[in-house]
């Protein structure tokens, strides 16, 4: 497995994710020389638009494009592309608008949201700009496979918040309020009504801070996917196809390396029809020999596990554990059950099996 990660790393020709103007791939975009133009509506701007701007201008044929926000239909209507206003949706002419009456479109691929400006600019430009940023050709098929995930990932939540899409189907309010996220954000770099300075210049300086965040994001998580979540993919592929060789249940697995396995374990289940499901994962512990094991959540989007660990193991540590478990080097479990540790294989999956039968 350590060399099927280095492969993985050797395949990309990494940028590093830039955190300022000056930095790469995000101040090529900033570069307006004989450039083509991109129009977006002026006044309170939003996520989609600063990121689908910030988008076209990595594509090929809108390198480093300036940006005209305005919405005075005569000049959208003289400009090369217009996104989040206008009324129109149409790739011809790159008219790239979603409020108007019977829009409708989806990315594919499963998914159901309806797209923003910020995802009809991936649908028509994501593989040529996941391809770009990696250095590799449109066709790899490591593009095709980030393609969705980078949108399931990152871009879906941008389309749902601006398309008003909630998370969940709950007429109850929610127990927190979240304003952490990128959308939340960039919406506090709109000008305060108390600034005393409301000129469009300084209207138009907040957007391209807009888009250098939301540009800059979208790069981190495309070097993300690349570097880490594809290569734990094929590792965890990897154990669950040999889940059988650790226990005969099979609802056990062993990585030989920690990798972030919560990503994949739902996905790859039902891509690989597992049956029955993954309730413990195996893996060594990052800051000593001991080793680990977690019980795999209900869903990706929940605390609740499977299969907690026993009760009577809960809050337990080290001797008093071993003792209650019967299983020698036992070292902690969790509270809440969701995770433990050993400090030998053996004895991890000697908890995992008791557990399964608990």
């Amino acid at each position: 497995m350590v060399k099927l990660v280095e492969a993985w790393h050797k395949t990309f020709t990494f940028h590093k994710p830039p955190l300022a103007l000056g930095n790469g791939i995000l101040a090529s975009c900033f570069s307006t020389h004989d450039a083509k133009r991109v129009g977006t509506h002026s006044g309170t701007f939003h996520c989609d638009e600063a990121l689908a701007c910030f988008m076209l201008r990595l594509s090929k044929h809108f390198s480093g494009a300036h940006i005209v926000r305005t919405r005075d239909p005569k000049v959208l209507e003289s400009l090369d592309a217009v996104v989040d206003v206008g009324g129109v949706y149409d790739p011809l002419p790159h008219r790239y608008d979603h409020h108007q009456r019977g829009f409708d479109q989806v990315l594919g691929y499963g998914f159901a949201t309806k797209l923003s400006s910020a995802g009809l600019v991936y649908k028509h430009f994501g593989l040529e700009i996941i391809a770009k940023v990696l250095g590799l050709a449109e066709g790899h098929p490591h593009v095709h496979q980030l393609y969705p995930a980078i949108y399931r990932n990152f871009v879906e939540a941008i389309d749902a918040m601006d398309n008003g899409v909630n998370q969940y189907e709950l007429n109850e309010p929610p127990k927190y309020v979240i304003n952490t996220s990128l959308s939340s954000r960039i919406k506090r770099l709109n000008l305060d009504w108390m600034d005393s300075d409301q000129s469009s210049d300084r209207e138009n300086e907040a957007f391209h801070q807009a888009m250098a965040l939301a540009g800059g994001e979208f790069l981190e998580n495309v070097n993300y996917y690349a570097k880490s979540w594809l290569p734990a993919r094929s590792i965890v592929m990897e154990c669950l196809a040999a889940r059988k060789t650790i226990d005969s249940s099979g609802e056990i697995i062993k990585l030989n390396r920690s990798c972030p396995w919560k990503l994949h374990i739902h996905e790859l289940e039902e891509e690989m029809k597992i049956n029955p499901s993954i309730k413990y994962v195996l893996y060594p512990d990052d800051r000593s020999e001991n080793w680990r094991l977690q019980a795999v959540g209900i869903s990706p989007v929940r605390f609740e596990s499977r299969k907690p660990l026993p009760y009577l193991w809960r809050g337990l540590e080290n001797d008093k554990l071993s003792e209650v478990a019967g299983i020698p080097g036992c070292t902690f479990v969790h509270m809440s059950g969701f995770i433990g540790g050993n400090k030998s294989y053996d004895g991890a999956l000697a908890m995992a099996r008791a557990s399964l039968k608990a």
